[in-house]
């Protein structure tokens, strides 16, 4: 079926599109379908919005019986059933057993980018500073407070104006022989340095956008050190890494830090549907009402569906457990990649894993192979080096290991490398 009507009618600013040119119709769990049932495996997921696969049926029948039952959809910030239900599950069920039960909820826009203008804001306003401290490769959203504290050049052209009051300092492993956290230190340290403690640091436990880097967990200690002797905010974006993605309910769980501000949106949603949220330390809930509002911040659906997820999938260790299996097995295989191939190497944590490429074009040629074989995959990295997988952590292993191997052979082609080696006869072990 032609794209003609789109290419005529929707803007260029259009991405996703040009790496897939085929009219999606359908899907359901880890795969989607074109208009002409042609079956891909999905491992964009909704760039990660989709943790718990395409129209989970689970999930599903509490939308649906929702609806059917005439209840409430739009809410505005008002109290409501699905809001209270919400709020116990994801309190007794997600901050309670992380001793997180005295952050405050707050429900904002219902995208990522709102949550980290609604951390900036609430940062400043509680400090008194007007600087935020952001990481090289960082990606935090595309409005403008947002885009100030993204590193990627050309996404901050697009903003049009000077994107002021943001100090970009090295994120771990910047430079292999720098110590980020202690020339940071050294800076503020030195009063003719030029720097003053900023009212945050905001940054991601593993860098989505900027190619899988992850932040060890002794440098995540040493930042947390530095803010609580400085004075200053720690906001932590989660809105890809959390909801079970990294191998943890939230990326930051494993390195002990405690953050004052955390952003979560994309799978939060349950099943794909808008939601941002902002998780704050009830010492800094200084905002007056209405000083961060929006008009979709009480989506009932995304309550709903929300909620049914908690519910389904974290109300024991079972499928955190399963995810960590997975993991392994996605590790595995690619790291029999890295071993029979020169020119990649595998990055990322948990299901949030990828192979990044010594030449660049690299990863986009493997991409686009994948994708004529069936597999939805995308890059990433300052230079588009990296393949970034993200399967639905429902993902069976079976389909896993599909669309591992369609990625193996599309990388030994691209590489012209171990083409026969690097295709396994059978699925490993999965217990």
């Amino acid at each position: 079926m032609t794209t003609k009507i789109f290419e005529q009618h929707e803007s260029q600013v259009r991405t996703y599109c040009r790496q897939y040119p085929v009219i999606f119709d359908r899907a359901e769990g880890p795969f989607v379908y074109d208009s002409d049932e042609r079956r891909y495996i999905d491992f964009l997921a909704g760039a990660g919005s989709l943790n718990y696969g395409h129209n989970n049926p689970i999930i599903r029948e509490a939308i649906i019986d929702y609806l059917n039952d005439n209840r409430i959809v739009q809410s505005l910030d008002l109290f409501t059933a699905a809001k209270r239900e919400f709020v116990r599950t994801f309190v007794d069920k997600i901050l309670v057993p992380r001793s997180m039960e005295s952050y405050k909820l707050q429900f904002v826009g219902p995208t990522g980018t709102n949550a980290v203008e609604a951390a900036l804001k609430l940062a400043r306003k509680v400090t008194g500073a007007t600087e935020v401290f952001a990481f090289t490769d960082g990606f935090h959203g595309v409005s403008l407070g947002a885009l100030a504290t993204c590193g990627e050049r050309s996404k901050r052209a697009a903003g049009g104006i000077p994107l002021n009051n943001v100090t970009r300092v090295p994120f771990e492993g910047f430079h292999s022989n720098l110590d980020t956290i202690s020339f940071v230190e050294k800076m503020l340290d030195d009063p003719n340095s030029g720097w003053a403690p900023p009212a945050a640091f905001i940054v991601e436990i593993v860098q989505g956008e900027g190619g899988l880097n992850v932040a060890s967990s002794e440098w995540l200690q040493d930042l947390e050190r530095l803010c609580r002797k400085i004075g200053s905010l720690l906001i932590v974006d989660e809105v890809q890494t959390g909801c079970g993605r990294t191998g943890d309910f939230f990326a930051f769980e494993a390195s002990g830090i405690q953050p004052d501000i955390v952003c979560v949106s994309k799978s939060i949603g349950g099943y794909g549907l808008p939601m941002a949220l902002v998780l704050l330390r009830s010492e800094h809930d200084c905002w007056r009402p209405g000083e961060h509002n929006g008009t979709f911040r009480g989506s009932c659906l995304s309550f709903v569906a929300a909620t049914r997820a908690i519910d389904a999938y974290w109300s024991d260790t079972g499928f955190i457990e399963d995810v960590r299996k997975k993991a392994i097995l996605i590790k595995s295989r690619l790291n029999e990649l890295q071993d029979c191939n020169r020119g990649v190497c595998v990055v990322g944590r948990g299901m949030m894993l990828g192979l990044r490429f010594k030449e660049a074009a690299h990863a986009s040629e493997v991409s686009a192979l994948c994708f004529e074989n069936g597999l939805i995959v995308e890059t990433c990295g300052p230079h588009d080096n990296t393949l970034k997988l993200l399967p639905p952590l429902t993902t069976q292993p079976e389909v896993l290991f599909e669309g591992l191997e369609i990625i193996a052979a599309a990388t030994g082609k691209i590489l012209h490398r171990c083409n026969e080696a690097s295709v396994a006869s059978s699925v490993p072990e999965y217990a």
